[in-house]
């Protein structure tokens, strides 16, 4: 998958947009929001990687940013049928779509 090209205008918010359509970092995601999990970021540690994959963030997953802690960090998701506590860090290897609030 590559990133840009052509008309490819990054989103206000640090996303980028990906053949047309704007792809966010879940740690971008404010609480409330839902959205579409589109990949887990290839440059990701492979403990990483695989650990998000295991708890579910796989793509076409729909996740969602259920609240998050005074200081930003951690944030509680809520994926496929339970919720799941990450760091800022680990949210951040995970790539978002369809943004809804």
């Amino acid at each position: 998958m590559t990133v840009g090209g052509e008309g490819a205008v990054p989103d206000e918010r640090r996303g980028t947009v990906v053949s047309g359509v704007s792809v966010r970092a879940l740690a971008d995601l404010a609480p409330g929001s839902r959205a579409t999990v589109v990949e887990v970021v290839p440059d990701a540690a492979p403990g990483t990687a695989r650990r998000l994959g295991a708890l579910g963030f796989t793509p076409g997953t729909v996740v969602e940013v259920v609240r998050r802690a005074p200081l930003r960090d951690p944030a509680v998701y809520r994926v496929r049928d339970y919720e799941v506590c990450l760091r800022r860090a680990q949210a951040a290897c995970v790539r978002t779509t369809g943004v809804e609030r």
